[in-house]
């Protein structure tokens, strides 16, 4: 939902920046549409980089001592870590 809300004050922001474009109003308008754009491509590529998965085949995840409650969902998550390419991963803790 929240991602939602953010996408579309960044589409509003750069249809504001194109207007004030098309009004001449060169800076404030490059200003308006660069912001939209940026915040629109962080917010649609976030979801990209913070994704789930079980990460690249082969991968040999040792249990490491971490523990913590994910921000966003309250859950109790451990921490993974591959030796081979350093890689941690997140996963929800078992009882």
């Amino acid at each position: 939902m929240l991602r939602k809300i953010v996408l579309g004050i960044a589409v509003l922001l750069a249809a504001a920046g194109l207007w004030l474009l098309c009004l001449r109003l060169w800076s404030p308008g490059l200003q308006l549409l660069v912001v939209g754009a940026l915040i629109f491509a962080g917010t649609a590529f976030e979801g990209w980089r913070y994704r789930k998965g079980s990460g690249p085949a082969g991968a040999r995840w040792q249990q490491t001592e971490e523990k913590f409650a994910d921000p966003i969902s309250g859950e109790e998550m451990d921490v993974q870590y591959d030796p081979v390419s350093g890689e941690r991963r997140y996963v929800p803790r078992r009882s």
